[in-house]
């Protein structure tokens, strides 16, 4: 070894990579990492026993605690007293991470997984205090509160770079992350996980990936101890240089070249090896993270302060799979639901509520797919474990959805059955007042029951409440408080379905409506007024041309609630792909991906946006009215909007509706949301992420992402007299870093100057190993915009943002209750 400028000690910390699904059958991937934990109680014991004393010093990192979850499902008394022994001694280390986790998951399921390796700890009396993640690139805020909320002290965060990279613009340091409420999670910065191996830590488990120099390294390798000893000397001394604080370092290790590996007591070996030759200079030892944060924690250097959120870069897979990720969110909201109308867990017992958790968490984990997924989409494999992951988010729904029918039925809910009342219980599960619609409906063989009209009736009051029928229902608005429930019934009615012609509207008699008015005046009875150019309810006026919607006004106020630097009309679809240079080669597919880096697209992308071909009334009535804009666009044969105007409010309901093209070249599909509250200068724009709302661009750690975020139900454009609210039930992925190709900026990088434009990134196939490749298929994701003068706040913002994502619960309940 050259000489160093330091004595140093280096901290190994031996774990598996937990990749459901990347690397084989998500169940074998299970099976596997059971037997890792025998196989590391078995290392412990003969250690310990002194039979294999080569193996002295080995420790474990159960990086994930659904490893340890399962293997405790599975093993014997014996085992489980074995483990607990080898985690108090120390041996073994608890994590407090559940699983590596995309930003899918809201608050609630956070603080739900987070709790368990902390209440496993304390119930065989070994505290967990750390936790670590691989593979992802960061975390919602609210995050690291749901860990200090556990009682997790520590963080250490092992970022994979590809298509990513980790924050504050170095990495191998610490920093205090400091949490939404003011509390502090300390955090270590990490290299990849797997940088031991690309050291020389584990016998025949060697590589290259971050470190590219001069040697060849398959696992195996006949040189193992020159690449050793040259790889750290070059690192350490690397450290020197760059002016790093410490004279230590913690690094990652697999017992295998592999993620998913298993553990391996012949790094022991390996180390007592090298202290023997070069102990004096670098110790190298193995380590867990607790002993590593306490080491730590002892020093002098300085440890900084950060606040916000750490945007994830990797959660961006949620966009390759976009029916199913729609399905989770609304599973999600499902649950929510159950808990706040079961809070007691009366009616769904806790097991089935861990259940449903259970199958949210295996979707919203972050694997997406398996390795060949794009290259070779055919593969057995890769069409197997897709069905699975996407599983996970019907099982999700589907139990989410029986235990709310569980919990409607326990409360007055009516089962089919002849003459069943046309009554209906209407309830606000969310902790903010609102007004909305409620959607009362029927079997449509009862349509009979009401071939003459009918009336809506509020219970309580007896008061005839005004509705909007369709085929099967009858569409009211409600107005309730937090936890309020209201209750309706329906009874026929006479309804005139008298019509006449107008002398003031100028619609031809091809039922063309193409030229404006000439007196207003004339059409002042109408709720709605839609023309070909134009929709028009008593609170907005939105216009269009071939664009798309130019137009967004807020008739209250005469607020123009759309950009005027906007770049695409709202809604309006943005359409990109880079052709692969051999669209017939499946290598070619790969390549075009691999070196996209943080773009998410080629140089050579192809942008083309949607034109606006036809406009069409579909419905008006007393409380709402339907409009359809028809666009042609590259990549999708069918895309309309159907906008739903209120009559009450300036809100509307958004239903974007597309066929896409099955397209094997890495694409993307944004929908353009050039809104304003009216107020772009003095506006703040929130964004609804786990745990707590953040600004963009504001909130968030130094050297983090800040092209696109992963959000919940929402944003909010937030002004000093007016706002408006945006809910995204079904598409959690925003844009706001330029779409064009080119330098990527880091928070603190851009300016005031620095282009600003904010789309919903609708879907994406762009990564070359385990995204779905292709993105064909039919969809419909619904949006809701309403703008308000009462609301100048970030949480009632929010709040309505949440509100309306989650809409009003609806039930029919039985005639005697």
């Amino acid at each position: 070894m050259n000489k160093l400028g330091r004595k140093w000690r280096i901290f190994v910390i031996h774990h598996s990579h937990t990749d459901i699904g990347y690397t084989e059958r998500q169940e074998r991937i299970e099976q596997y990492h059971v037997d890792f934990i025998r196989q590391a109680i078995a290392i412990s014991k003969e250690m310990r026993s002194g039979k294999r004393s080569e193996w002295e010093g080995f420790k474990w990192t159960c990086e994930t605690f659904w490893a340890v979850e399962q293997f405790l499902k599975e093993a014997t008394e014996a085992e489980k007293q074995d483990f607990a022994e080898a985690v108090r001694c120390g041996d073994i280390e608890l994590s407090g991470t559940y699983l590596n986790m995309t930003e899918l998951a809201d608050e609630e399921l956070l603080r739900s997984i987070h709790a368990k390796a902390a209440d496993y700890g304390r119930s065989i009396g070994a505290p967990v205090d750390s936790a670590m993640t691989a593979d992802i690139n960061g975390y919602s805020w609210g995050y690291a509160a749901s860990l200090l909320d556990a009682g997790i002290q520590h963080l250490f965060s092992c970022i994979h770079t590809h298509h990513g990279m980790f924050a504050l613009g170095r990495k191998q340091i610490p920093f205090w992350w400091e949490t939404p409420g003011g509390g502090k999670l300390l955090v270590w910065n990490g290299e990849h996980y797997m940088f031991g191996n690309e050291l020389g830590f584990c016998p025949d488990g060697v590589g290259s990936y971050m470190i590219r120099d001069e040697f060849h390294t398959p696992a195996i390798v006949d040189n193992h101890f020159e690449i050793m000893t040259t790889r750290i000397d070059r690192y350490l001394a690397q450290l020197e240089a760059e002016q790093y604080p410490y004279d230590f370092v913690p690094v990652m290790v697999s017992g295998l070249a592999t993620d998913n590996g298993s553990p391996n007591g012949d790094i022991a070996k390996v180390l007592q090896a090298w202290n023997a030759e070069h102990g004096e200079q670098v110790h190298i030892e193995m380590s867990t993270l607790s002993e590593f944060f306490n080491h730590l924690k002892g020093q002098e250097a300085e440890i900084p302060v950060y606040r916000g959120d750490w945007p994830d870069w990797w959660s961006d897979g949620v966009g390759s799979t976009p029916m199913q990720t729609q399905i989770f969110k609304d599973a999600q909201r499902a649950l929510r639901k159950v808990k706040r109308l079961d809070p007691q867990a009366q009616i769904v017992s806790p097991s089935d509520i861990a259940e449903i958790e259970h199958q949210l968490v295996m979707y919203a984990e972050h694997t997406w797919g398996f390795h060949a997924s794009v290259h070779s989409p055919w593969h057995w494999n890769v069409q197997m474990l897709e069905v699975r992951k996407l599983a996970y988010a019907a099982n999700a729904s589907r139990l989410a959805h029986g235990a709310l029918d569980r919990v409607l039925n326990a409360k007055d809910g009516s089962m089919l059955h002849p003459g069943r009342a046309f009554r209906y219980r209407v309830a606000n599960t969310e902790p903010h007042a609102t007004k909305q619609f409620a959607q009362l409906s029927w079997d449509g063989f009862e349509n009979e029951r009401f071939k003459g009209g009918l009336e809506v009736v509020e219970e309580s009051s007896g008061r005839v409440v005004p509705h909007q029928t369709d085929y099967q229902s009858a569409t009211i608005e409600a107005e309730l408080q937090p936890g309020e429930q209201k209750t309706y019934f329906i009874r026929p009615a006479k309804s005139s379905k008298a019509r006449t012609t107008t002398n003031f509207k100028l619609v031809g008699a091809d039922t063309i409506y193409d030229i404006e008015d000439m007196y207003p005046s004339g059409a002042e009875n109408d709720g709605f007024v839609i023309s070909q150019h134009s929709a028009e309810s008593p609170y907005v006026r939105i216009s269009w041309n071939e664009e798309g919607i130019v137009s967004w006004i807020n008739k209250e106020t005469g607020t123009e609630l759309i950009r005027k630097d906007r770049k695409h009309g709202a809604f309006t679809p943005v359409y990109e792909v880079t052709p692969a240079a051999d669209p017939r080669n499946p290598s070619s597919m790969y390549s075009a991906r691999s070196t996209m880096g943080r773009n998410r697209k080629g140089l050579n992308v192809q942008r083309s946006i949607g034109r606006l071909v036809k406009a069409r009334a579909v419905s008006s009535g007393p409380l709402y009215g339907v409009v359809e804009l028809q666009f042609e666009t590259s990549g999708m044969s069918y895309y309309s909007l159907f906008l739903k105007l209120h009559a009450t409010s300036s809100r509307v309901d958004v239903a974007v509706r597309f066929h896409k093209d099955s397209v094997w070249d890495p694409e993307n599909v944004y929908i353009s949301l050039p809104f304003t509250s009216g107020e772009l200068n003095e506006e703040t724009l929130w964004l609804d992420k786990a745990g707590a709302p953040i600004r963009p661009w504001t909130d968030q750690l130094p050297g983090t992402l800040i092209d696109y975020y992963c959000i919940q139900e929402g944003l909010a454009f937030v002004g000093a007299d007016r706002s408006i609210m945006i809910a995204t039930p079904d598409t959690p992925l925003v844009q706001l870093g330029t779409l064009e190709y080119g330098k990527r900026l880091l928070h603190t990088q851009q300016s005031d100057e620095t282009d600003r434009q904010l789309y919903v990134w609708a879907m994406s196939n762009y990564w070359e190993t385990n995204f779905k490749a292709t993105l064909g298929g039919f969809y419909e994701f619904r949006y809701c915009v309403q703008s308000a003068e009462d609301i100048q706040a970030v949480e009632p913002a929010i709040g309505q943002c949440r509100a309306m994502s989650s809409g009003l619960t609806v039930w029919r309940i039985k005639a005697d209750s």
